[in-house]
């Protein structure tokens, strides 16, 4: 019996590249389908099993950076950004808004390959019990906050509004899914950031620190993101998920 192949969703709109690439993946073993647009991209989904999403930013349309993020509400399937400008803030934009990896064009295909080649060994790798985080309903309610997320901020248990950047979200989206659990550095970084955690010029001491301000959490001695010293952090509350 052998394994069915890994099956990767090309969203590009440029009609050569989608069948240049299709056809060197599927020369590689991998299973490819190609579309044009975020809404032959949602049809595609529903219609199946996707691996790995290879995005391109420039779309017509909604473009990449804004599918990625709704993608991000409550997928986690890998996403390989394509820019055609290969901008630091292109990408950083795009890691920001959740994608695992990025590659500027022009490239050649062995090189997509190899990228989506790491994303997928690197997703896979993490232990079953410690997967990326999932949303279960648009809010999520812990220590009397509220975390929206599809407008990704947070509620204060006064009801003010507390916008969060894109590291603050995925660290605290981290911390939701595995609550009263200790975390450690790599843990949190592997599940925040990945491949380019450098890119962000910024530790999970750092990003930690911003975010028990953003909770109004006691640095000396925080009831919410508890140091567990010699291991890492625990988000010390319990998690209610709500629908909108």
């Amino acid at each position: 019996m052998t394994d069915t192949p890994d099956h990767i969703l090309i969203v590009d709109d440029d009609r050569e590249i989608r069948s240049l690439l299709c056809d060197y993946l599927e020369r590689q073993g991998l299973r490819c389908t190609a579309v044009a647009d975020g809404r032959q991209m949602q049809a595609a989904l529903a219609a199946h099993r996707v691996d790995l999403i290879v995005l391109d930013l420039m779309l017509p349309g909604e473009d990449g950076l804004a599918l990625c993020r709704r993608l991000r509400v409550d997928s986690q399937i890998p996403i390989l950004m394509l820019t055609a400008r290969g901008d630091d803030m292109d990408r950083i934009l795009g890691l920001e808004m959740g994608a695992d990896d990025y590659l500027a064009k022009p490239f050649v295909p062995r090189e997509l390959l190899a990228r989506i080649s790491a994303v997928l060994r690197r997703t896979r790798a993490l232990p079953p019990n410690l997967a990326e985080p999932t949303t279960h309903g648009r809010y999520q309610d812990f220590a009397g906050w509220r975390l929206d997320t599809a407008e990704r901020h947070l509620i204060a248990p006064d009801g003010v509004t507390v916008p969060l950047t894109g590291g603050e979200y995925r660290l605290l989206a981290v911390f939701l899914a595995h609550p009263q659990r200790v975390l450690n550095r790599d843990q949190l970084l592997e599940l925040t950031q990945g491949r380019e955690a450098d890119a962000f010029d910024r530790s999970i001491d750092l990003l930690v620190s911003r975010l028990r301000a953003r909770l109004r959490d006691d640095a000396r001695e925080p009831a919410i993101l508890k140091t567990v010293r010699g291991e890492g952090y625990v988000l010390a509350a319990a998690v209610a998920g709500a629908a909108e």
